[in-house]
């Protein structure tokens, strides 16, 4: 028997401890009433209202399987099962990621409506439906990410590695789907969906971030792509690469005004090399690359080439210097 087991079992049943737990549990409950007074939700509803991120998680790993059922689907599958393999998970993934769905729309809505209300679980069911019958495009942009990760890395044996080892796949697979659910007005759920992919990769994407085809993150710890970020086509970065504002302008109140167009702009076949920081609204012109630990606040024009200073050498002697 497990020495650890034995000690357990020689200790005998839990001792029963007082925990105060009535008070806690009332000074929870005060807490909460707090908070609820000073957003004003005292009538807040008595159902779960916000989408729930271990639902949202599980949805992904089987919409992840129904894209690729072969590779990222159960150990056990065979390719005769495929299609009834990817009907059904979907058809669970899709129900699931529904009922969410109808929790934010309840939640956004001026009248704070039930998850249940008809009209809401129509628009629900829309939304579902159009993002359903988007899979079979996101399915190929993947396949053009994962080729470009596969020619971008020599170390790469195969697009099968790729998808199966390389965080910058999985973060950018997250990034699809829920750069989808941001367009068709979910942006609570499209956020869940990029922290998922953020705290497993170390990569933090915004849904709202318009990534073009062929893109690739290698390496990828500590990538940050902004909101209003638009990168176009066969774009690779490096580790730590931050595309992110510059400034936060306020409104008369002081508060920080949302939705400005605050990110760069990076056009086709640019390289952005680890570390390199690139912040504002402004253009990295075509066929760009731009060196590692770089920091860039201005346009530039197609073709350019921005590196390091090369760092000047003194000769300093007796303490001179210092």
């Amino acid at each position: 028997m497990n020495a650890s087991v034995h000690k357990l079992k020689a200790a005998g049943p839990a001792t029963n401890h007082n925990w105060g737990l009535d008070r806690i549990v009332a000074d929870l409950r005060d807490a909460r009433t707090q908070w609820r007074r000073s957003q004003g939700r005292l009538s807040e509803v008595s159902w779960r209202e916000l989408p729930s991120r271990e639902t949202l998680r599980s949805s992904v790993i089987e919409l992840c399987g129904a894209l690729f059922p072969m590779r990222l689907g159960p150990p056990d599958l065979r390719k005769e099962s495929e299609d009834f393999y990817v009907g059904h998970t979907l058809d669970a993934a899709l129900n699931a990621l529904l009922a969410q769905v109808k929790l934010e729309l309840a939640h956004a809505s001026p009248q704070r409506s039930q998850p249940t209300d008809f009209h809401l679980e129509s628009k629900a069911v829309g939304i579902v439906q159009r993002f359903a019958a988007s899979l079979g495009k996101l399915r190929i942009q993947l396949d053009l990410d994962l080729v470009a990760a596969y020619r971008g890395d020599p170390a790469a044996k195969s697009v099968d590695e790729v998808l199966l080892c390389y965080p910058g796949v999985i973060a950018m697979i997250h990034h699809r789907i829920a750069h989808r659910l941001y367009k068709l007005g979910l942006p609570l759920i499209a956020r869940i969906v990029a922290e998922i992919a953020h705290s497993e990769t170390g990569i933090d994407i915004h849904p709202g971030a318009t990534i073009g085809n062929s893109f690739f993150i290698d390496h990828g710890t500590g990538v940050v792509i902004g909101e209003t970020t638009i990168i176009g086509d066969r774009v690779r970065i490096y580790q730590a690469v931050t595309l992110g504002a510059r400034r936060f302008p306020t409104d008369d109140s002081g508060d920080l005004q949302k939705g400005l167009a605050r990110h760069p702009i990076v056009e086709d076949d640019v390289v952005i090399y680890a570390g390199a920081t690139i912040l504002g609204r402004v253009t990295i012109g075509q066929g760009s690359t731009i060196g590692g630990n770089v920091w860039i606040t201005h346009s530039l024009p197609p073709g350019s080439n921005v590196s390091q200073a090369r760092m000047q050498h003194e000769v300093f002697t007796d303490g001179s210097g210092i």
